[in-house]
């Protein structure tokens, strides 16, 4: 008798290690270049990162890595967000890239900056305090659909300002 509570102890025991074992293997985490803002900045991406949707355009919020509150991803190939970023290129008088009329437009309130990448389109706040960058893949196109489900919790944590 003795023999056989040992026998069922140990496969009550390895039931709970097969499954964290399963459900580690089982989450896909996508390596995202951190940001490090700092003060105010990382105050607002803080509070935005406590606000950002669990589902955006109906992909699955995943695990950035390495973990941090300044960024997030939804979604296989993934849609990422990197809070704190520093100004676009695009913005900075002098820089290469430099363009004073680069393509933006508001999506629910808040002004998205757009650049075209190989595979979909990189989205950036501007006229915000902190910058807020969302990279789109192409299979999600139109890509501009994804900002409807962040910018709500962006306008709410991050304050407008230059």
């Amino acid at each position: 008798m003795l023999g056989r509570v040992k026998t069922a102890r140990r496969r009550y025991l390895a039931l709970p290690v097969l499954t964290v074992l399963f459900a580690a293997v089982g989450c896909a985490s996508t390596d995202v270049d951190a940001p490090s803002p700092r003060g105010e900045a990382a105050r607002h991406c803080r509070a935005l990162h406590r606000e950002l949707p669990k589902t955006v355009e109906g992909l699955e919020r995943g695990t950035a890595e390495p973990v941090s509150d300044f960024t997030a991803v939804w979604g296989d190939p993934a849609v990422t967000l990197r809070c704190g970023v520093s100004k676009p290129d695009v913005l900075t008088y002098g820089s290469e890239h430099y363009n004073p009329t680069a393509d933006a437009a508001a999506v629910d309130g808040v002004q998205w900056l757009f650049e075209k990448q190989d595979d979909g389109y990189r989205f950036t706040t501007v006229l915000r305090k902190v910058y807020v960058e969302v990279t789109v893949p192409g299979k999600y196109a139109p890509e501009i659909d994804v900002l409807t489900d962040l910018a709500g919790a962006v306008k709410k944590t991050v304050p407008a300002g230059v």
